[in-house]
């Protein structure tokens, strides 16, 4: 029996979700995009963003963090 409160792990996430899992805005979700900072792939017309990605992501803060508590 799966848990209804641990989240589901998806491969890939549409923007909403992935607004909903980094907590952030959709216009913020965009910047990223537009940036390079958060990787995307595309089906069709839809944008999808990679689980893989979002970690990435994710890791890229924690090192950002990291060497500005450093420096």
């Amino acid at each position: 029996m799966t848990s209804s409160a641990a989240p589901h792990r998806k491969a890939l996430y549409r923007i909403p979700e992935a607004m909903q899992l980094l907590s952030l805005s959709r216009s913020v979700i965009y910047e990223l995009i537009r940036s390079g900072r958060l990787r995307t792939v595309k089906e069709g017309r839809t944008r999808l963003i990679p689980e893989s990605a979002i970690t990435e992501y994710v890791s890229l803060l924690e090192r950002e963090s990291t060497r500005g508590a450093a420096a």
